[in-house]
């Protein structure tokens, strides 16, 4: 656990050096939650232009099995015409966690590649950004398989 948040730190830190100041998505960085089928935190992070890096920490509680995820995103956004501060965007990343076995009481290592594809509203006058999107994933570890159940909505404070 404490691996995972050292690594956090350096992925939070390393797009903050890597940060221009100009962007398609009307803020530098947001931070909120994340609600859908996993919840949890979740971190957006302008890259320049139209990129941005998306962090999110999630937990998952799933019939006899819980989940701890990191996962980060290089997400790519552009404009819808005739509606300020709405964007479309998709991406490409992976996550890193933990799943526990409740009924053999067993931990395993989690790991998947995972696509992005959503919506982006940042509020005019208001320091309020909302995502709706859908994140399928490619598990490869403990199983392979695909999870297309990764629908979520974001809700984050922008700075």
């Amino acid at each position: 656990m404490k691996k995972i948040f050292t690594i956090l730190s350096l992925i939070v830190l390393t797009s903050l050096a890597m940060y221009n100041t100009s962007n398609a998505q009307n803020y530098k960085n947001a931070i909120g939650g994340r609600f859908g089928s996993a919840n949890g935190v979740t971190f957006k992070t302008s890259l320049g232009g139209n990129k941005m890096l998306d962090i999110i920490a999630n937990f998952r509680s799933h019939h006899d099995v819980n989940y701890f995820r990191l996962t980060g995103l290089y997400e790519i956004y552009n404009p819808i015409a005739g509606a300020p501060g709405l964007n479309w965007y998709y991406g490409i990343g992976g996550t890193l966690g933990s799943v526990k076995y409740k009924h053999y009481d067993s931990n395993d290592l989690y790991v998947s590649l995972d696509g992005v594809l959503g919506l982006d509203y940042k509020f005019v006058e208001a320091p309020l950004n909302l995502s709706l999107d859908w994140k399928p994933a490619i598990e490869l570890a403990p199983d392979t398989q695909f999870d297309g159940s990764g629908l979520g909505l974001s809700i984050r404070f922008t700075f």
